[in-house]
């Protein structure tokens, strides 16, 4: 049996995060499947094959890629990286880690998955060879 996502529930989300609301718990579900199916098209190695069900670590970095997309918010502005606000001597700058509210692996996401590692591989340039006289 081949691993389906999702890999996490909105419930597995809020334990993790904070508590949502009816709204969010139906993006969450959608967003949960959507970063299911990418973490298993970025597994070039074939690192999840054989696995039944979702592992600890799967839940973990779904729910963190779905976190990351949610902590954007319906609010922030589309495209917007920096913004500054002054009124009078008072002023305000924000940047927004994710404006576009994308669903992404980090360099810690894959090292927990294991995408990361590395394999070597050899050759045999004589294979073939030509023998003989």
């Amino acid at each position: 049996m081949a691993l389906t996502p999702p890999f996490a529930t909105p419930a597995q989300l809020a334990s993790r995060w904070r508590p949502l609301s009816t709204d969010e718990e139906a993006r969450a579900t959608v967003l949960l499947s959507d970063a299911s199916d990418q973490i298993l098209a970025e597994d070039r190695h074939g690192t999840l094959d054989g696995l039944d069900s979702p592992t600890p670590i799967l839940e973990q970095v779904a729910c963190a890629m779905v976190q990351r997309a949610m902590e954007s918010g319906p609010g922030a502005p589309a495209g917007v990286t920096q913004q500054a606000t002054t009124v009078g001597p008072f002023s305000a700058q924000y940047t927004y880690a994710n404006p576009t509210a994308d669903l992404y692996l980090t360099k810690r996401d894959r090292r927990l998955l294991r995408f990361n590692r590395q394999r070597a591989a050899s050759v045999d340039m004589w294979a073939g060879a030509y023998e003989g006289a």
